[in-house]
């Protein structure tokens, strides 16, 4: 007599489909629980309210939060400056991550690429209070950057924007590089021969050929360095100075008032879905 699991067996053996499900379904359970249970109690929680006198949760719906979120300048002028700090992160890590993942997939030869390819992982071990504390460290007046640009007539920058948007771009740097060295890795050799004997400039042949081949990769690497800017708040708490971002938001009212700091940790949960909806199709996900 065959037993139960031998039965089970030749059925996973002859429904592939039932095999896969079954494989997946553990991973799947724990993400549903885990991550996308935690995002439903988050966003149950901001209808909820605080007593103003025992500082209790009051679990009585109501869309306060969201309104005073709306509605009050402070948060407004908060989103917008983490909004335009995460895309201007986004735009300097492009322009920087550009010429030097063309430089490690292109031009360098075997073993200077892998050389380039360890510096670029390296500083992701590096702990990210000890980079951001060597920044700080940098940043400061009478810190190296005043040492250096002092004989030009130049100085730190200080505490500020300014600082938060320079940590920022140096800490997901790498995020960037390595889907556009991947990118350029794989751009096949003869359509920059063909751009060439067509007689195609190297920026038309970088606008006409690169540019569209690579945009997926582009796009990748936004979505990380969008992202981790978007909801950080330690950096600038470092070197921020008085400048205030959603995160720092969201983690000094999570003791004071939970429910209108679980309001506000929508907005960037919604910007970051919404940013995902609308590049979805361009096939960048696939570089991830």
């Amino acid at each position: 007599m065959t037993s139960p699991v031998r039965r089970l067996a030749g059925a996973l053996h002859r429904r592939p489909r039932l095999r896969l499900a079954a494989l997946i379904s553990a991973p799947m359970a724990w993400l549903a629980l885990a991550y996308l249970g935690a995002l439903v109690v988050l966003l149950v929680s901001a209808f909820w309210t605080t007593n103003e006198f025992t500082s209790n949760i009051d679990y009585l719906w109501n869309t306060d939060n969201f309104r005073t979120v709306l509605t009050d300048p402070l948060y407004r002028n908060v989103a917008l400056r983490t909004l335009g700090i995460a895309a201007g992160v986004t735009l300097i890590d492009a322009v920087i991550a550009f010429p030097m993942a063309f430089y490690m997939a292109r031009v360098a030869k075997p073993h200077s690429r892998q050389l380039l390819l360890v510096a670029v992982l390296t500083p992701l071990w590096a702990g990210y209070l000890v980079k951001a504390y060597a920044w700080w460290v940098m940043l400061s007046h009478g810190g190296i950057i005043d040492w250096l640009t002092a004989p030009f007539g130049g100085s730190s920058p200080g505490f500020g924007i300014p600082a938060v948007v320079i940590v920022l771009s140096y800490l997901w740097l790498p995020y960037m590089i390595l889907p556009l060295y991947t990118a350029f890795e794989q751009l096949p050799d003869s359509l920059l021969a063909a751009s060439g004997d067509l007689g195609a400039r190297p920026w038309r042949t970088f606008v006409g050929v690169v540019l569209p081949l690579v945009k997926p990769a582009v796009i990748a690497g936004s979505i990380f360095t969008f992202s981790l800017s978007l909801g950080d708040y330690l950096s600038v708490q470092i070197v921020g100075g008085t400048t205030q971002m959603l995160g720092n938001v969201i983690a000094s009212n999570v003791t004071l008032n939970l429910p209108l700091a679980a309001a506000v940790s929508c907005v960037p949960v919604l910007i970051i879905v919404g940013y995902l909806l609308a590049v979805r199709r361009t096939g960048a996900l696939d570089n991830l």
